[in-house]
This record gives C-alpha cells, structure tokens and sequence, in this order.
C-alpha cells in the first residue's frame, strides 16, 4: 500500500490518539528503516527504546518463529518453558527474587503499585497505602499510573483519578520528608526521568532515598521500563546506583519488539502475589517470552560496554556540532536528552529531522535519542550528520 492509502485507512477507522509524522514505515535492517516510498531512515528511537537490537536480527527471528510453531499460548493455567527461562535469566543477572509478567510498562507499573500496597496491608492493614512519586515523573497511562505520574498536563480529563500517591522534588530528601507520614508504604522513582527530559538522578540523593526506605520500612520501587534492559549500558539502571531494590518494573526493549514487562521482586516482597490476587491473561507469553530470552542472551557484557561506548560518542558528537538550538546533552548509555534553545520548539525540530531522514524523540522541553543498542558508528554519523544538515 502506498502512503495515502494507508493514511486514508487510519482517518476512517482508527481513533485519532496519535499525532504521527507523515510517514508510513515500511522495513528495516539494523538501526535503518524504509517507507512505502523507498525513502531511507536513520532511526535514533527504537520504537520509544523498545527495538533494542534493532530490525531484521535474524537470531531473533528464529526464536520467534520456531516458537510461534510450537506454541503461541495457552494462559497461566499451565507450565511453559520459555517464561520459566526468561525469568530465571533476569533473576540471575539482577539478584532479586522473583518475576511477576505482564504486557507493556504501564501495566508493569500497576503491578508494582499493586505489590506495595498488598505488602503493606499484609503487615500494617488499612491505611498505609499512599506511594510517593516525583515531580517531572511518568510512570503510564492507566487512571492509577496517570495519578502516579508527576506532572500536571496528565491530571486531566479522566476524573476520578486513584488516591493514594504524593509528589516530591527530585534530588531531595527534604522535599520527600515533608510529603510523607504515616499512611506511606513505598517510593517509586525512574532512575533516570525519561518522558520528563532524560534527567538521571543524583548517586547520593537515590542512596539516599534507599536508605529511608530501608529505615521506615516503605518498599524502594524503581520504574525501570525505559531505562532496563542495557539502555543505560548496565542490564538494568539500578545497577549503577548501588542500591537493591524491593521491586523493578521493566518492559520496552525486552522482547525486542514485542509486547512484553513485568516486575521482579526482591527477597522481602517474594511471596506477596498469592494465587487469584493479581494476573495478567497475555503475561508471560510464549512467543515474547521465547523472544525476551534471546534478547537477553544478546545483551551481554561486550554488548552493554559498547552502549557506554556508542553513548559517550553520540554525546561528544552532538555537542560537537555546536548548533544553535541545541544546548548541553544528558543521560546515560544509549538514553541521551539534548538541550532545545532558540524559537522553535522540540516538536518543530523532529519534524524537521523527520523529513530529512532521521527519526527522532522528544521528552518535556527537549529532544530524545533512543537508537537501537546495536546501531553502527556508520549509522550514528549518518544521523548526524542529518541533524547538522538540518538544525544548521
């Protein structure tokens, strides 16, 4: 189908809850993407940090199909092998306990929300049930994960939104203090604020919080959705911080490109989810499992040293360009935040670099680059010299 045509199609039948580039995508290879048209992109986004080894991987490809052969799925009614695999995997490489799977990172979210309250009213009862979040924060787009979120533009519209959460600044404590009190059972933190502009947390300040939690006995949550599975150039954030957290949501890049998440829970919230109070049909899926698995396998250490690599590289380069509507970067690994200065707004700049062949995020103010962790240093330099093109 051409581009119109398939354009034609979602004007007709699909709820406009989007605001798409005039692009319909077509195949890829790698961290470089085809239209209808032929026209060739660099792709800096990963389908929003979810292709994580990019298009075409053919080892992944085989795990899906030879899978989906066997058996695509038969609910949590019954043992299957794949989701038995994965979350041994992922329990191994982090230390934590146990896995809870589920579908997306919204839903991780949820869970994880779910698992906290349950272990507080386990132990305390009614009424030690509020988690606080931080401000510039975004942890989904359920009711409860839109409450969750720190920001005002997503408290609207859907009212009533779920009690029970309050907002702190980030990087700190006393901010945090001053909104707690009794009925807290937990904090929940994004390593590094994603949607709100890539902004990574001070080492101190997390450590910090780890340890108030650790003394009020209130669960460390730690939103891992966008930043796991190797996009900061460890398997999961928290890693590079030095704390253990009570739980980890994680989804996105897992199955590289299906839909797949969940959260893992340390050794103090193992048996909390007891049979019947809290399930997922499509959790733990054979076929994203079978993929989360190779995936997983792929990202080893060689590979989360070239992410730290490729990082640092992209970072120097962008700063290197000395545009001026670009200011200083931030992140970590293969999540990188860039500055907008000047008039025109982050949204008008990916549009821009969307028409010229180079797929682009933006996040709060300013731009987001999320590329494959596979992507070439010839892919990278086609980006940018793309975006120097373009922005100069």
């Amino acid at each position: 189908m051409t581009f119109e045509e398939i354009k034609t199609l979602d004007e007709q039948y699909v709820m406009h809850s989007y605001g798409r580039f005039p692009v319909a995508l077509d195949h890829g290879k790698g961290a470089t993407l085809w239209d209808t048209e032929g026209k060739e992109y660099i792709d800096f986004t990963a389908g929003i940090g979810v292709c994580s080894l990019g298009y075409a991987d053919e080892g992944w490809q085989k795990a899906v199909a030879e899978q989906a052969a066997k058996l695509a799925h038969v609910s949590n009614l019954f043992y299957t092998e794949p989701y038995a695999r994965a979350a041994q995997k992922l329990c191994t490489r982090t230390g934590l306990s146990n896995v809870m799977f589920a579908n997306s990172g919204a839903e991780a979210n949820e869970a994880m929300i779910k698992l906290a309250r349950k272990y507080s009213f386990d132990r305390y009862g009614k009424g030690r049930g509020t988690i606080l979040t931080l401000r510039n924060s975004f942890h989904g787009r359920t009711v409860t994960t839109l409450a969750a979120t720190g920001q005002d533009k997503f408290h609207n519209y859907f009212f009533p939104f779920t009690e029970g959460f309050r907002y702190a600044d980030a990087n700190s404590l006393s901010s945090l203090e001053e909104v707690a009190g009794h009925d807290v059972c937990a904090v929940m933190m994004e390593l590094v604020q994603g949607e709100g502009g890539v902004l990574p947390l001070e080492e101190a300040y997390v450590q910090a919080v780890a340890d108030l939690c650790q003394k009020r006995d209130w669960l460390l949550l730690v939103d891992e959705v966008q930043t796991g599975v190797g996009r900061t150039g460890t398997l999961f954030a928290f890693q590079q911080y030095g704390i253990r957290p009570d739980a980890v949501s994680f989804a996105k890049g897992i199955a590289g490109g299906l839909p797949f998440g969940g959260v893992m829970a340390g050794e103090k919230c193992r048996e909390v989810f007891t049979p019947g109070t809290h399930g997922s049909t499509f959790g733990g899926n054979p076929i994203s499992a079978a993929a989360a698995c190779y995936v997983l396998d792929r990202i080893d250490q060689d590979l989360m040293d070239q992410v730290k690599e490729k990082g640092a590289y992209l970072r120097q380069k962008l700063e290197e360009l000395e545009l001026p509507c670009l200011g200083p970067t931030r992140g970590l690994g293969l999540m990188i935040g860039a500055e907008v200065r000047g008039e025109r707004t982050n949204q008008e700049l990916a549009a821009a670099l969307v028409s010229r062949g180079l797929l682009v995020l933006t996040a709060g103010p300013d731009l987001r680059f999320l590329p494959p962790l596979v992507i070439t240093r010839e892919e990278m330099d086609k980006g940018l010299a793309i975006l120097k093109a373009t922005l100069s």
